[in-house]
């Protein structure tokens, strides 16, 4: 293993203090003594006081581990506040963030269609790189038809709440993306919850709950706390079994799964139709912004007419989908890039593992360290950056109290130096 602090460093470099980004984030707003009000009818209530106090308690320890603002593009090293750090926490799985290929056909996007569309899809925002890049997913994803909005968040919003209601309900697990739970409470959809990939879980759900006139099962593909992926054939056989629909989120999948990075149909040799809802993130493996829907052309027209954020939310910017259609032209050319991804993950997991860290259920690129407490972690991610490592702590509530984490990403472009440097300091931080 190397014993270089950093990829880029010589050997002599001794460790730096990375300040933190709390002090000039907020304008010193958590630094002076002042009287804070959450009563029932104030603007901030009751329910904002734990999050004021604990960004505070971050503030004065010099440890809030949020927004740090990066002064070059990500990938695998970045700078923050004058220093380059190694990038651990970042979604650009393919490694394809500042490639010249897909920066230069944005570029030539602006030139064509300028920065933005004027309009909404339905009216006059549709643009013939929208066509083309959809007829792209499309083939991508194996079905019909696929449709884009501004975020992978959107597209669930788009489609749950355009198709269901308080007559219907939904089954999710439990782990499900907090942008599908949004949606069913936006549709005011009944809502069951399974205990994570749990089949039988799942199969008790649907035998006791509440009438329904249609039922959807929800998973997410790859999920994104725990880097663990769904069971997609037993999915769909009890889909098939009680007669119901199917959604899956591919936002962590697509780049990731399969050989050619086509997602988790691909990784199990499913037919893409066995799915009636694909959903996804065009901001993670694929280095943009936006998220699809991919459908039956039938499905397509519907939501083309009836999902709000596709009638009422300003098109996809042509840069944005010039970027997504040259990442799938690469992706093609260059499924080596899944490897290469796959292999970076085992290997700094297997490290990780070595050194006695807890990875949860990672099976895939993200890569979570369990150490369960919140401030703990904080502290640890604190500690990290003096060390010349970025990586992101997750908290309650984004996930469950007492399951707070860090949330390695790894990517293709991590070469084993860096990956090597990362363990290097992984074990340093077991007597840190």
């Amino acid at each position: 293993m190397s014993t270089r602090l950093h990829p880029e460093e010589s050997a002599s470099s001794a460790k730096k203090t990375f300040p933190s980004s709390s002090g000039q984030m907020f304008e010193n707003y958590f630094t002076s003594e002042r009287e804070e009000s959450y009563k029932k009818r104030d603007l901030i209530d009751a329910r904002a006081r734990r999050l004021f106090e604990n960004t505070a308690l971050a503030c004065s320890m010099d440890a809030y581990p949020f927004q740090a603002p990066l002064s070059t593009r990500s990938g695998p090293i970045v700078e923050m506040n004058g220093h380059r750090m190694l990038m651990l926490s970042s979604y650009d799985y393919l490694g394809l963030i500042g490639d010249p290929r897909v920066d230069e056909a944005a570029i030539a996007a602006i030139r064509k269609y300028g920065t933005g569309t004027g309009g909404v899809r339905l009216l006059t925002g549709t643009l013939e790189l929208h066509r083309e890049l959809e007829q792209a997913l499309a083939e991508f994803k194996g079905t019909e038809t696929a449709i884009t909005f501004t975020s992978g968040y959107a597209a669930n919003l788009a489609v749950i709440s355009a198709l269901l209601g308080p007559a219907d309900r939904v089954i999710a697990d439990a782990l499900s993306h907090r942008s599908l739970m949004d949606a069913c409470r936006l549709a005011g959809v009944q809502v069951q919850r399974f205990e994570h990939n749990n089949m039988a879980s799942l199969r008790h759900e649907l035998e006791n709950g509440p009438e329904a006139n249609r039922t959807l099962i929800i998973s997410d593909g790859v999920f994104s706390m725990d880097g663990d992926i769904c069971p997609l054939p037993e999915l769909i056989a009890i889909k098939k079994e009680f007669d119901c629909f199917l959604l899956m989120d591919e936002s962590h999948a697509s780049g990731v799964l399969g050989k050619h990075g086509r997602g988790t149909d691909e990784h199990f040799g499913v037919h893409t139709d066995d799915v009636d809802i694909w959903t996804g993130s065009l901001a993670k493996a694929i280095p943009s912004n936006g998220g699809f829907v991919a459908v039956s052309r039938r499905l397509s027209i519907f939501l083309q007419h009836a999902a709000a954020p596709f009638i009422f939310s300003g098109a996809l910017a042509a840069p944005a989908a010039a970027a997504v259609l040259e990442t799938l032209k690469i992706l093609k050319q260059e499924p080596e890039r899944v490897a290469r991804l796959q292999a970076n993950a085992q290997f700094l997991r297997e490290g990780l593992k070595s050194l006695g860290y807890n990875t949860g259920l990672s099976e895939t690129a993200v890569i979570p360290i369990m150490l369960h407490d919140d401030v703990q972690t904080a502290l640890f991610a604190r500690k990290l950056r003096d060390f010349g490592v970025l990586t992101s702590p997750v908290l309650f509530p984004a996930v469950a109290q007492g399951a707070a984490r860090l949330r390695l990403c790894v990517t293709a472009a991590h070469t084993s130096e860096h990956l090597e440097f990362a363990l290097d300091i992984f074990e340093k931080m077991r007597s840190v």
